[in-house]
């Protein structure tokens, strides 16, 4: 059983100041984390969001991949407004054909050093059995080339050496946090209670996605409830949380190469 934490006691035990949260498609990071994200910026960190692909086959109308696009930049800028985030970075991938390769993992190291987080949030590389609709194959390819990025690529001087030339010098994340994880790998569980307003908020920004409004809330809030429920035990006070995987990638013990 893993008690629940603040988005602020979590940065603080590991002294965060600059978040990075990666997302395969325009809402994931809201499903996935947005009270966390939300937690975090209003305890001071500089919260960052990236977007992989534009989300251009999503949708429940027949607007045409362009103009899908355009709305899902506009409502993933209004759901970042809501939960505090500084700045929204779109890569421009194509929604349904994102693969963890080069080019993708060029793009993360370089959006990696030129923001530098401490802590680096993404959608989970495992794929969880129990909930297939959180394991679109966008999902687990973002989440692989976020960990590939992570280590050893944006550390590592001889990787992409173009992007030293442009003055976007390697150095060492600290932690992974990564959402949708399988049951067996959550080890850190946010308590977000009184921040799920925020949380539903930005997801009612994302309304091109949503054919049944109401029934996206049930569902949020019932999991976050399952979550809280799960890691503080049944005679605690209700709650609500978010789960992760939280992984060190360099410690204070780390050796390089092991």
């Amino acid at each position: 059983m893993t008690t629940p934490i603040t988005p602020a006691a979590l940065a603080a035990e590991h002294g965060w100041r600059t978040v990075l949260a990666v997302g395969a498609h325009p809402d994931d990071l809201d499903f996935g984390a947005a009270a966390t994200l939300a937690g975090l910026s209003a305890a001071g960190l500089r919260v960052e969001l990236c977007v992989v692909t534009d989300g251009d086959a999503g949708g429940f109308d027949s607007e045409g991949p362009e103009a899908m696009t355009a709305r899902r930049h506009a409502e993933q800028q209004a759901a970042a407004a809501v939960v505090g985030a500084h700045e929204v970075h779109f890569l421009g991938e194509r929604d349904g054909h994102l693969e963890p390769d080069h080019g993708v993992r060029r793009k993360l190291v370089a959006l990696m050093r030129r923001v530098r987080p401490d802590v680096v949030l993404s959608t989970h590389p495992e794929r969880d059995w129990e909930l297939m609709q959180a394991a679109h194959p966008d999902h687990l390819a973002c989440g692989e080339a976020v960990v590939s990025a992570a280590y050893p690529a944006v550390e590592n001087p001889y990787a992409y050496p173009e992007l030293a030339a442009e003055g976007l010098e390697a150095f060492k994340i600290r932690h992974l946090l990564l959402y949708s994880a399988p049951a067996a790998r959550r080890n850190t569980v946010v308590d977000v209670t009184g921040l799920e307003d925020v949380k539903l908020r930005a997801l009612d920004a994302h309304i091109s996605q949503h054919p049944d409004v109401a029934a996206m809330r049930r569902h949020v809030l019932a999991q976050m409830t399952e979550h809280h429920r799960h890691a503080a035990g049944p005679a605690a006070a209700p709650g609500l949380a978010e789960a992760f995987h939280l992984v060190t990638v360099n410690g204070p013990g780390t050796i390089s190469g092991f």
